[in-house]
């Protein structure tokens, strides 16, 4: 087995395509983040040199690797996922095996970051607010957590809602999300601040209400996407 891990697949291809006769009958384990579609190419170029592959992702900080805390995702061929588990385990934590497509771990990967970047990226606006209203970060930091523990919530709630395809609006719905969004958006734009991010999030919640769904629940947003 052989794994490699760098900066993206440009790199990937940098290394191991031209080692492909060293390669040719060994595994090929790429725990390198990119798109599914990258992660697809590779293994296609892999089955036509001989070589096994599987394609991975790192769900958790480098610090965790080792430890019970490390979340690895594999996809690919369940054959070579069981010949080489045991040596898969040192990397400690979960390592599980999501399918035979091999741009399936890479397809839970770019997902998982999409929520994480965009909702960092939703934190550091509101630091960003909160300084044009002379509050300091540290200030802000119990309320902010407290929108921490009500995603723990909205998590699990909104993935029932979305699978089965119902959105009910009895709790909340798209025309108070949006309502609420103006706020920011009025607000951020008084103070000169980027209002990109929160205002491609209003313009979903607007094409939902323009479709005669915004007394729906906020999950109809995935439909607007």
């Amino acid at each position: 087995m052989v794994i490699v891990c760098v900066i993206d697949y440009n790199a990937v291809d940098a290394i191991v395509r031209p080692a492909a006769e060293a390669l040719r009958g060994r595994t090929l384990v790429n725990l390198t983040a990119d798109s599914p579609d990258r992660a697809r190419e590779t293994a296609a170029w892999a089955a036509e040199h001989g070589i096994d592959y599987l394609d991975g992702s790192i769900l958790t900080p480098a610090v965790s690797i080792g430890t019970d805390r490390a979340v690895v995702i594999y996809s690919g061929p369940e054959e070579a996922f069981a010949a080489h588990r045991a040596a898969l385990a040192a990397f400690g934590g979960r390592a599980d095996h999501l399918g035979t497509d091999p741009g399936r771990a890479a397809a839970f990967d770019v997902a998982v970051l999409d929520f994480c970047w965009t909702a960092v990226s939703g934190y550091l606006h509101a630091l960003a607010l909160a300084r044009t209203e002379n509050i300091r970060a540290a200030e802000l930091v119990p309320y902010a957590l407290g929108i921490g523990d009500l995603l723990t919530h909205m998590v699990p709630q909104f993935a029932e809602q979305v699978d089965a395809g119902e959105y009910p609006g009895d709790q909340s719905n798209v025309v108070s999300l949006a309502a609420g969004m103006e706020h920011v958006v009025h607000a951020a734009e008084a103070r000169g601040l980027d209002t990109s991010l929160i205002g491609a999030a209003l313009g979903m919640a607007r094409r939902v209400i323009d479709a005669g769904q915004g007394r729906d629940g906020i999950p109809r947003l995935v439909d607007a996407v």
